[in-house]
């Protein structure tokens, strides 16, 4: 008894030992793949602003802020390839060094190997969720309603040599020659359209210097040895006192001259972010179930509207029709019906109505008005004899004509309204699923890169980079292709969501399966003895010997 708590106590210390070194060995490749990751994304997702952003003379701390926030955007995009890398490289290197050999010599087995690791694997996919659900739709809401300001700054002040410059609003400068300090001009010629008069005030200088003040607010021009030709509004009086409507000219030299301008137009404004938070990616689950209710709500609303416009568009066809509202529709009805009594309710009480007076003061407000008897017997009278005429004129047959054209035109409004709402549904709907489905495949990659590693059994960043790549590439298909056939009605959304993860999952039970029992699936001869096996049952089938 003595010796057998012995070797549980030394078996149990063993096996934190070995949990801790494999965590250990997990932790240091995970971080800098993770780092390496986001760096990749990042730079992929700034390439495709990079010609937004250049030239438009942003501060660093701008250019800093939309970085900081686009990389809290990707990370949780490359916490499952993290993960798939560095799983792979940890228990390549583990195999490779015979570290794993010697574990399961110890009768503990690869699953229970891959618990230390499964459980960090849990907590990191935890993270995953908390940031996709609620760091990444401020951190989106954040960078692309910057991104959105950026673009609409103008470029930063760039005066080229022989060509005008007209982007300080009202001014046209072209400079003749720019020296390399940036400074000192050649050659300066200023048109003045603040006035908006045309072409009727004109600098020219010989030289000149240019430079910002005041924070870069202001562009401040030093021109030297010029003229300044002005032309007046053409009234005024001549010598004699007599109104005259001639054209002033008026030519002044000058040896300096300071010209001051207004750079505030080149200053980014902040748009308010509110105008951007209705997008999906800006939006947690608990706002998109608000969404989706919302959306859901207004299709129920559409469907009901025409159901009960039915008799006005259809009045002979449909008359005695008695087709009742769909089960779903009349939920929605009867729910919408009590909630909008409670409200009415709420509303009489608030206003002081007595119960004895509240139902007919309630009946005033309904939502159904009631058409007098008398007036809709005229009218159907009326519609009646019309139909029952033996000759149809051309103005009644032009009548008919433009009602049934209005009721096309009322029913393709109300396919066109129907099918955006549903797609605006899937889209929210797929947006929903994706913040749980990108959570989950940190698992689906880790059930991958473990067990592919040990047999594997390469570590390094050879081999495990390669077949990282190739597994994200694959699960970054099948995700684009499962939400695209969502959109266009081929499969559900949960199903296009979660398609992904399905078989990422199913790969990696295989590739479990197959590191337990030591296969060895990329040697030449695991395929040789697989053929020979298939060969064998093929000809027992067919009746013929054996193969050799």
């Amino acid at each position: 008894m003595i010796g057998g708590s012995i070797f549980e106590v030394s078996l149990v210390l063993l096996m934190k030992k070995i949990d801790k070194l494999i965590i250990n060995s997990f932790v240091g490749p995970f971080i800098i793949t993770l780092l390496v990751v986001v760096f990749i994304l990042l730079m992929k997702q700034m390439l495709l602003y990079f010609d937004d952003i250049i030239g438009k003379g942003l501060e660093w701390g701008e250019l800093g802020s939309l970085l900081f926030y686009f990389a809290i955007f990707m990370i949780p995009q490359g916490l499952p390839l993290a993960v798939l890398m560095s799983s792979l490289i940890t228990f390549g290197n583990l195999g490779e060094h015979f570290e794993l050999t010697a574990i399961k010599s110890l009768g503990i087995s690869l699953t229970r190997a891959l618990v230390p690791i499964f459980a960090l694997v849990v907590i990191i996919t935890g993270f995953a969720f908390l940031a996709n659900n609620y760091m990444v739709p401020k951190a989106a809401l954040q960078a692309y309603s910057l991104m959105y300001d950026i673009k609409q700054k103008k470029p930063g002040l760039d005066i080229k040599e022989g060509s005008f410059y007209n982007g300080i609003p009202d001014i046209s400068i072209k400079v003749n020659h720019r020296f390399k300090d940036g400074i000192t001009l050649k050659g300066v010629i200023i048109y003045d359209h603040r006035g908006r008069v045309g072409n009727k005030q004109v600098i020219v200088a010989d030289s000149g210097k240019m430079y910002t003040v005041l924070n870069d607010q202001y562009l401040k021009l030093e021109l030297f040895t010029g003229y300044d030709y002005t032309e007046g509004s053409g009234s005024g009086q001549d010598d004699t006192g007599r109104a005259t409507t001639e054209e002033t000219f008026r030519k002044t030299k000058f040896s300096k001259m300071q010209v001051v301008l207004d750079l505030s137009s080149f200053g980014m404004n902040r748009t308010d972010t509110k105008l951007f938070k209705g997008n999906r990616i800006m939006r947690n689950i608990t706002e998109l179930d608000h969404d989706i209710d919302s959306i859901s709500g207004e299709l129920n609303m559409q469907k009901i509207n025409l159901y009960n416009s039915r008799g006005s568009i259809f009045s002979l066809h449909f008359k005695k029709d008695s087709i009742a509202l769909p089960k779903e529709l009349e939920v929605f009805k009867r729910k919408r019906d009590s909630t909008s009594l409670l409200k009415t309710i709420g509303t009489g009480l608030s206003a002081g109505i007595t119960p004895n007076s509240f139902s007919t003061w309630a009946a005033s407000y309904g939502p159904s008005i009631k058409v007098p008897d008398s007036i809709t017997q005229r009218d159907r009278s009326k519609s009646d004899s019309l139909y029952k005429l033996e000759k149809r004129t051309k103005a009644e047959i032009a009548i008919a004509l433009n009602r049934a054209r209005a009721v096309k035109s009322q029913l393709q409004n109300f396919n066109s309204n129907t099918d955006l709402q549903k797609s605006e549904y899937k889209v929210f709907m797929i947006q929903w699923h994706r913040i749980l489905a990108n959570s989950i495949a940190c698992l689906a990659m880790f059930l991958i890169g473990a067990p592919l590693g040990s047999i594997i059994k390469k570590g390094g960043l050879g081999i495990p980079v390669l077949v990282s790549i190739l597994f994200f590439i694959f699960y970054y298909v099948l995700d684009l292709l499962g939400a695209k056939w969502a959109k266009q009605d081929f499969i559900s959304v949960p199903v296009g969501v979660w398609m992904a993860n399905f078989i990422l999952f199913s790969i990696g039970i295989f590739f479990l399966r197959q590191a337990r029992v030591d296969a060895r699936l990329f040697d030449a001869d695991f395929y040789h003895v697989a053929i020979d096996k298939v060969s064998k049952r093929l000809a027992i089938l067919r009746g013929l010997p054996k193969v050799a």
